[in-house]
């Protein structure tokens, strides 16, 4: 059993890595796990609308790089970066994606498939509104792509990795740069966010964060 301590010194171990060491490289088992709890992450409905692209080709590195205006010093120096991309197609109840992960994955005989995808439509309608703009279900696809992101993130730092998640590009460049390698098709996928692992160079900075009574309201 992993003790409190352990999982409170993980949360204060992980900073945004400014810069790698680029002569250490993280091994295969120990990004294999990072890409596991990615994996086995929650996802609304269970649908799993992302997927994660990692990215070792250093000519494609560089491809990125100007349109990564906050890797700058992340892109050359990571051990391992990655791409988590989010769908834009397929995830309304009759779509492809949520098929496939009713049928194929999930393996829900068809009453239940049927009981879910009116769930499911009220949820797009009504609850949450997702229909009402374009770009609504993939900014709730994105969403569910930061979870896999945290957990990545602290599973690397639970094991002495460190990483840092990458918001800072022009999305639509970056995205044309993932097209053009024939990672992505825009009908079908977008950038949600990148995340860059490896070995700190630099002293962690003293990690600042709003007290607990700032961030936690308990209602009896």
């Amino acid at each position: 059993m992993i003790s409190h301590q352990d999982i409170i010194d993980a949360f204060h171990f992980r900073h945004a890595c400014k810069a790698f060491d680029p002569a250490r490289r993280i091994s295969d088992s120990d990004f294999e796990l990072v890409l596991e709890a990615a994996r086995l992450s929650p996802s609304s409905f269970g649908y799993e609308p992302w997927r994660a692209v990692v990215i070792q080709n250093p000519a494609l590195r560089e491809r990125l790089l100007p349109m990564t205006w906050g890797a700058q010093k992340q892109l050359p120096t990571a051990s391992h970066y990655v791409a988590i991309l989010a769908r834009r197609d397929g995830l309304l109840p009759e779509g492809e994606h949520v098929q496939h992960m009713l049928r194929d994955v999930l393996k829900f005989p068809p009453e239940r498939t049927a009981l879910r995808s009116k769930t499911y439509q009220k949820f797009l309608e009504h609850d949450f509104r997702l229909l009402d703009c374009d770009r609504a279900l993939f900014d709730w696809a994105s969403r569910q792509a930061y979870i896999a992101l945290g957990n990545m993130m602290t599973v690397a730092a639970m094991m002495g990795v460190d990483s840092c998640p990458i918001e800072g590009f022009e999305q639509e460049r970056a995205e044309a740069v993932l097209v053009e390698a024939g990672i992505m098709t825009r009908a079908h996928w977008g950038l949600a966010v990148m995340v860059a692992f490896g070995y700190r160079v630099q002293p962690q900075p003293t990690k600042i964060r709003r007290p607990m009574a700032e961030v936690v309201q308990w209602v009896e």
